[in-house]
């Protein structure tokens, strides 16, 4: 098995560990269908055993115009590149952090465990149905969510900070799944922005 291969094995397992660890008892009634997400994992091989394997992509650290690898500020600012994915979304009343955004969870833990002078925010917020402390503590849950999923991928705690504006900051107005669908999320933001 490849180097690679084994590593996304090893935090696939990780993400699964993680997230079975999240509280499951609550309600999944509403379905989120219009929010793009990210291609996840699939298994299949005809030996018997399973093993993660992903679609090949374009590497997000390098720079198309010159062939040269992105660092620091610059790779966090590259056009369409992993990393200036900052949003994760979740379902109705969850806080648990979905398949789909595994990859962009990834790619922040091993932007901060490769630049560890770096610090990030991460601001949880909720939908506005529920009461005011309610959605405080459920964006509280779902930032802390993603700081642990990072934790267990090798980012520092320390460098690291969760905060809630629970329904406070909107993402989008209105009353509908749509809008809904766009403020349960927590927000990735670096030092400096």
């Amino acid at each position: 098995m490849k180097n690679s291969s084994l590593k996304a094995l090893v935090a696939a397992t990780l993400l699964v560990l993680v997230a079975g660890c999240t509280n499951k008892d609550t309600p999944k009634d509403v379905a989120v269908t219009d929010v793009k997400t990210q291609p996840t994992a699939s298994t299949g091989n005809t030996s018997g055993t399973q093993t993660a394997t992903t679609t090949p992509t374009a590497n997000p650290n390098l720079n198309a115009n010159a062939n040269t690898a992105l660092t620091g500020d610059a790779l966090l600012r590259a056009p369409g590149g992993i990393l200036s994915k900052r949003v994760i979304y979740f379902e109705y009343d969850q806080d648990s952090v979905k398949d789909e955004f595994r990859e962009i969870v990834q790619a922040h833990a091993k932007f901060m465990q490769e630049n560890k002078g770096r610090k990030i925010r991460l601001e949880g917020h909720a939908d506005e149905r529920g009461s005011r402390e309610y959605n405080m503590a459920l964006g509280q849950r779902r930032a802390g969510a993603v700081k642990r999923v990072m934790g267990v991928l090798g980012a520092g705690e320390a460098a690291m900070e969760t905060i809630s504006f629970g329904e406070d900051k909107p993402k989008a107005q209105g009353q509908t799944e749509a809008a809904w669908a766009l403020n349960r999320r927590v927000e990735i933001v670096y030092d400096g922005e």
